[in-house]
C-alpha cells in the first residue's frame, strides 16, 4: 500500500481535524502529494498539493487560510492541518501522488483509500 489516510472524524462546525497521509518512500521521493475530497453527489476537488522535493505548495480558494498543506520528510507523511471546519466540508478525504503540482484530481495516479470527515 503506497499511500495510507487518517485522522478522519466527526466534528462540530469550528473545529479543527488534522489529517495525515503515509506514504511508501519510493512514491514519496518521485511525486508531489496532494489532498482531494468527494462530498456525496459531488466531483472530487483539489484541496492542496506539496512538492516533496522543493516545499513549494498550492491550495485551492476554497481552503486557502483555513487549511495548511505540510509534510514530515523523515517519516515521509504529509498533513492536513484544517481549522474553523464547517458543514459543507464533509466529505471523504483521499491523498494522492502525482508527477506534477496540480489541484486537478485526474492528474493524480496513486490513491490512498480515503478517510471521512463529517461536520455537523
Amino acid at each position: 500500500v503506497q499511500l495510507v489516510e487518517s485522522g478522519g472524524g466527526s466534528v462540530l462546525s469550528g473545529q479543527s481535524l488534522t489529517l495525515s497521509c503515509v506514504v511508501s518512500e519510493n512514491t514519496y521521493s518521485r511525486n508531489n502529494i496532494g489532498w482531494i475530497r468527494q462530498s456525496a453527489g459531488k466531483e472530487r476537488e483539489g484541496l492542496a498539493v506539496i512538492d516533496t522535493r522543493s516545499g513549494g505548495t498550492l491550495y485551492a480558494d476554497a481552503v486557502k487560510g483555513r487549511f495548511t498543506i505540510s509534510e514530515d520528510k523523515s517519516k515521509f507523511t504529509v498533513f492536513l492541518q484544517m481549522n474553523n471546519l464547517q458543514p459543507e466540508d464533509t466529505a471523504m478525504y483521499y491523498c494522492a501522488a502525482g508527477r506534477t503540482s496540480t489541484l486537478v484530481p485526474v492528474r493524480y495516479t496513486i490513491w490512498g483509500q480515503g478517510t471521512q470527515v463529517t461536520v455537523s
